[in-house]
């Protein structure tokens, strides 16, 4: 006998991609959490369904969408559940909702068809679907004689936009509540730009992700420090910078940390140019502008004594493919020191791929990771075969590994495993069971056995399952 709610997953139960979960609330009526795209090793997992996004499950007791935030593996197969009939209500921050028909855009023109026309009436289809909500606000997705759901947003500091959500699940005829809560990606403590994730004051399901399950981060002075020491040998060695990421949250927070050092700095550094090679980043820093209200405290403070941490005179764009050739070029042929952010963040694709080609075998060049590297991705190889003098392959090309390679894990825009045993053990009312999902099998198993270790020593067990094993 099946009871209710519970929980079914359609992705992130093998690795850190493809976040799909679905809440069954009834045998009749269910909500979607997210529906994320594969990536890496986990898209060839799926064999020949790597380039098969079909959705697999059926759609029809799905009442509504609900998104934690807008990264492509959160939200990347949204064209394809439409194409299998969902046109349902989509529910999520009013940031996100801001953000979302960007990142659609530009999912549907690499995934599907580069068709502007194509893409924009996509975007048409999607947008009176969406329902951008405050935070920390109740929403009623259901209401029946026999069931009510509501959800409630809050802040995730992971990304603009992003949040855990919880759901409030009530039987009017058992008089039977319930209390869930999926995590999405919860952001690091003390990131500059956003505010810190909230803590939950209960739940009796908690669906965890565990993306660094496994570490701890650097404290943020820590991670300033390398981050300008890996600069200053860049002026030193007369090379690039590299520095992979997604367009969306870490680029932004990267430009708001290098605004922040070149302002405190003299000399050569007032003639180094911070170059955004990647167009769709401009187009969401600029969105990152129009949403500062939204900012943490300390950045808007910044931005009241006249810094402007994502708008900085040192600043580049390079938007059309020329431009970008012809950067690549001149960074590699000349020894002008320079930073370059690109895409993407796990060099698997996009323009990063150039700039490796021309510069990865030149130790005046270095590469610096400041997120997580997806097993399979070239960004994983480059970061764990880098120190070794190993070597890469990048679109069938053999690259030795020359340049320097440093990675930076204070900057990862993930919880570490403090922050993550945290979410949970911080609460006022602990829940009965934790599902981690969203991380490599080290990971989740690292961090059950934290939550374990800490529970016995509260004397409060709860249930910790990790779904898939």
């Amino acid at each position: 006998m099946t009871h209710y709610p519970h929980i079914e997953h359609h992705g992130a139960t093998s690795g850190v991609t493809g976040s799909c979960h679905q809440l069954h609330l009834s045998p009749t009526v269910s909500v979607l959490i997210d529906c994320g795209l594969f990536q890496g090793a986990e898209a060839s997992k799926r064999g020949a369904k790597a380039n098969d996004l079909s959705i697999e499950f059926p759609l029809g007791s799905v009442q509504a969408l609900v998104l934690t935030h807008v990264h492509i593996d959160h939200v990347g197969r949204l064209p394809w559940l439409l194409a299998a009939g969902f046109n349902a209500p989509i529910y999520c921050t009013e940031p996100s909702a801001k953000l979302l028909p960007t990142v659609l855009e530009d999912a549907f023109m690499v995934g599907i068809q580069r068709d502007a026309q194509l893409a924009e009436r996509f975007i048409k289809l999607v947008q009176p679907m969406l329902n951008g909500k405050p935070y920390r606000e109740w929403t009623t997705l259901i209401e029946q004689p026999d069931l009510r759901c509501k959800v409630r947003f809050q802040r995730a500091g992971h990304i603009l936009g992003s949040a855990w959500v919880e759901f409030d699940v009530y039987y009017p005829k058992e008089n039977r509540s319930r209390r869930i809560i999926f995590s999405g990606d919860l952001g690091a403590p003390h990131a500059p730009l956003l505010p810190p994730p909230d803590i939950p004051y209960r739940a009796d399901v908690v669906v965890l992700e565990s993306t660094y399950g496994d570490r701890l981060h650097e404290d943020r002075r820590t991670r300033r420090q390398r981050f300008q020491a890996a600069l200053e040998q860049a002026l030193a060695d007369g090379g690039t910078v590299l520095i992979p990421a997604f367009s969306i949250g870490r680029t932004q927070e990267l430009l708001y940390e290098l605004e922040s050092i070149i302002s405190s700095q003299k000399g050569d550094w007032s003639q180094m140019p911070i170059i955004l090679d990647a167009p769709l980043a401009s187009r969401f820093t600029q969105l990152y502008r129009e949403l500062k209200p939204y900012w943490a405290r300390e950045a808007l403070a910044r931005v009241a004594k006249g810094h402007k941490p994502l708008g900085f005179d040192q600043l580049l764009t390079v938007n059309t493919h020329a431009q970008h050739q012809a950067m690549v070029n001149r960074l590699a042929q000349t020894r002008q020191p320079a930073i370059v952010i690109t895409g993407n963040g796990m060099c698997s694709a996009g323009r990063i791929v150039n700039y490796l080609k021309a510069m990865l075998e030149e130790p005046r060049h270095n590469i610096i990771f400041t997120g997580y590297q997806a097993a399979g991705t070239p960004g994983r190889a480059v970061q764990q075969y880098g120190p070794q003098g190993g070597y890469v392959d990048v679109e069938g090309e053999r690259l030795n590994i020359r340049a320097g390679v440093t990675t930076l894990g204070g900057y990862s825009a993930h919880a570490d495993q403090k922050g993550l045993v945290n979410f949970v053990t911080r609460m006022r009312h602990w829940p009965a069971e934790v599902r981690l999902v969203h991380g490599d099998r080290g990971a989740k198993q690292a961090l059950a056995a934290k939550l374990g270790e800490k529970a016995r020593s509260c004397k409060h067990m709860f249930e910790i399952l990790i779904p898939g094993e």
